[in-house]
């Protein structure tokens, strides 16, 4: 690109991935030109990582950090820190109020809660479950008495002498926040909030400035389990976080940024890291990658998506139909059930990180879950790891350039591999290093793929309905493994998969959403002045759900005409079990015609997500919930769009040979330069396409083309 170009350039959006394993930056210009930047995390201080990515990105530009700062307009964060912290429980000192006899529900939990993450084998064991510490312990538990039945009817009084000794008694434990949760509160909220504004005045009383989080002011919705743990996660884990994106402001804005950041949140939008309900962002990684992908399907014309994620811990999977992504209202997370709105994603613990050991009595090779995480593998002498990794599977088979992983930032050793899976693996296995390593690089594609073909058919789908999508910084290494034999319409490989996550949050829409749950049902023949109350319900469930929309993005700027508003709920035919979120087509409802637009928009989702003939009418119809949505515009990337040349790679991208070992036989595979790759460009494999953030390999039986927005296409020949 011209010097001119590079000394004008305008630096726009910032997007990052802050995993367990790499820090991925995104930047777009103000032209939607983009680059990527990679770096190791630095989990004991993010930023280091974050500004240490952001200047190995910029570099290709040929601009100071310093410089490309003074002109970003927006950054957009993604990252797991707040996830570890629960997984971890590193979390503030909490207290809890609850109903008074309600005081063991949070240590008791949900009995899902004492197998979620296991293994089919451990799940139907009952002596393997087990249930983790609670976020508050016994001892800052409180008790008030009062009682609101599941209508919302006072059944006993709020006596305020209990919420007073409640909160006095947790003042003087010197607890770091207090969550109230009572029964049915979503129902009608009168004691919750008389109980918050009594803890309010003791806080007051006794000089404090210590923090309240009332249910019904975060997650006004059913199921008191979910709603309690995910209240406690905006005392215990959110606000940490939010001082952990203090600082990360803090650093950039040392650097030159005016800006504030946005936080990826579960239900693909981006929040404030100032916003109020910040556990919403507690699993945002993985969530950006699915919001990248959807973009993309929609500017290109993919209407049918599955995503497929590898970095360095797990392997996460999500499926977009129609361009409609899937949200859940009640997921679970570290091990908890929550009522959040996430966007439908199912991970296994297996990544480029994941370490194999042996089963001791069955010699079976075992994969994960833990992982080494930015620490890569025994191959990179200054990890400290002893447990041989399947990224020493990768350097030991040829996969990877041991002198160019991160560009040469990290310079990986062969032997070192080699010699600890000889120790490991190979030899009580009775088998050589590169068929040991080889069969753990087989096992867990075999495992991926088996993985992703169970999530499309288990939703009564096909794969050859669908394109996949590989991304991730392992990602490209594994493609052709996990979608082999699966028949997918297509398989796609961004030229720039290794920050594909931190490219959807930069293309994410900057939107708030709040949701409340609602009680509406209604027969097929229903009355109109039934449909018309019903409808009126639910729009003044919309109503205030609106104003709690505007409130956030008024405390960042925006006024009110500035944000659009997009209604929404969730139904169900009566007697099913799950519901389905519709984007309402109208902006208000109150009349009998407004609920009958409301029912059509739920039987054309009904029908495309399930099938036609699935639709059930017959049984009327259950609103289960209302939600509200706010977004204001921000500038997106620009898919590349470049002229497709001939099929002959150019001899500059051509690196060499490396050897490469599968299917028990070294061969030599066909170096590529992945950046100087020219579309319309053909590569038969054995070939392997380097990048400094990521390797894509093309085994022997398969074929990729790079097309003009430099994507890869991969097929079985």
């Amino acid at each position: 690109m011209p010097l001119d170009r590079e000394k004008t350039r305008s630096v726009q959006v910032l997007g990052i991935d802050a995993g367990g394993t790499m820090t991925d930056t995104f930047f777009v210009d103000a032209n939607g030109d983009f680059v990527v930047g990679k770096a190791q995390s630095t989990p004991q201080n993010e930023a280091l990582g974050l500004l240490e990515s952001s200047r190995e990105g910029l570099q290709h530009w040929g601009l100071s950090l310093e410089e490309a700062l003074s002109s970003i307009q927006t950054g957009v964060y993604s990252g797991t820190a707040m996830l570890n912290r629960v997984v971890q429980r590193k979390g503030l000192r909490c207290g809890l109020i609850v109903n008074a006899g309600m005081e063991d529900f949070h240590r008791m939990g949900r009995a899902i809660q004492a197998y979620l993450g296991f293994a089919y084998e451990d799940r139907i064991h009952l002596n393997t479950h087990y249930y983790d510490e609670p976020l508050v312990p016994r001892h800052l538990t409180r008790g008030v008495m009062e009682r609101i039945d599941m209508f919302g009817d006072v059944v006993i009084p709020l006596r305020e002498e209990t919420a007073r000794q409640a909160a006095a008694e947790l003042i003087a434990q010197d607890v770091e926040g207090i969550v109230i949760s009572l029964l049915h509160s979503y129902k009608n909220p009168a004691h919750e909030r008389r109980v918050r504004d009594i803890v309010a005045e003791e806080l007051e009383k006794a000089g404090k400035t210590t923090p309240v989080f009332a249910s019904t002011d975060y997650y006004p919705v059913r199921k008191e389990t979910h709603r309690t743990n995910t209240t406690i996660l905006e005392a215990y884990a959110a606000e940490p976080s939010r001082q952990t994106l203090r600082k990360i402001t803090g650093a950039f804005k040392e650097n030159g940024s005016r800006f504030d950041f946005r936080v990826m949140a579960t239900h693909g939008g981006t929040i404030s890291w100032k916003a109020k309900e910040l556990a919403r962002t507690i699993v945002s990684g993985p969530i950006g990658g699915v919001i990248g992908a959807k973009y993309l399907g929609e500017v290109l014309g993919y209407k049918n998506i599955a995503c497929s994620d590898i970095g360095g811990t797990s392997f996460d999977v999500a499926l977009i139909t129609q361009n409609e992504l899937t949200i859940r209202n009640d997921p679970d997370m570290a091990r908890l059930v929550l009522s959040l709105p996430l966007v439908a994603m199912d991970s296994v613990g297996a990544g480029a990180g994941s370490f194999i050991r042996l089963d001791p009595y069955t010699k079976a090779i075992k994969l994960g879950p833990d992982s080494a995480g930015y620490r890569v593998g025994v191959c990179w002498a200054e990890s400290g790891i002893e447990t041989v990794t399947i990224s020493d599977c990768h350097v030991i088979l040829g996969y990877l350039n041991p002198d160019n992983f991160l560009g040469g930032q990290v310079k990986l050793d062969r032997q070192r591999a080699w010699d600890a899976m000889k120790t490991q693996i190979a030899d009580p296995l009775g088998l050589s290093v590169e068929d040991a390593a080889a069969g753990v690089i087989e096992l867990l594609d075999s495992d991926l793929r088996d993985y992703l073909r169970s999530m499309i058919s288990g939703k009564g789908y096909s794969p050859s309905s669908f394109t996949c999508f590989s991304y991730g910084g392992a990602g490209p290494v594994h493609t052709y493994g996990y979608t082999e034999g699966l028949g997918f319409e297509d398989v796609i490989v961004p030229a720039w998969a290794a920050g594909f996550s931190a490219f959807g949050c930069a293309a994410a829409d900057f939107e708030y959403r709040y949701d409340k749950s609602l009680d509406l049902n209604i027969a097929r023949d229903g009355s109109d002045d039934l449909k018309a109350h019903e409808a009126r319900t639910l729009n003044d469930a919309w109503h205030e759900l609106t104003e709690r929309v505007l409130e956030e993005f008024e405390l960042n700027g925006y006024t009110r005409d500035q944000v659009k508003l997009q209604p929404g709920f969730r139904m169900q035919y009566r007697g099913q079990l799950n519901d389905l979120e519709i984007e309402s087509p109208i902006p208000a409802a109150k009349t009998a015609a407004d609920w009958d637009k409301l029912v059509a928009a739920f039987n054309d989702t009904y029908g495309r997500v399930y099938a036609a003939s699935a639709r059930s009418p017959e049984l009327g119809y259950s609103v289960t919930g209302a939600i509200m949505r706010g977004m204001v515009p921000i500038p997106k990337p620009k898919i590349p769009k470049e002229p497709e040349t001939g099929a002959t790679p150019p001899e500059a991208a051509k690196l060499g040979t490396r050897k490469f070992y599968r299917k028990k036989k070294w061969v030599d595979a066909r170096l590529y330069r992945m950046e100087k790759l020219l579309p319309g460009n053909r590569i038969t494999g054995p070939a392997i396409i380097e990048s400094d953030a990521t390797t894509f390999v093309v085994p022997d039986g398969f074929e990729t083309w790079l097309d003009g927005h430099r994507l890869f296409h991969l097929k079985e020949v």
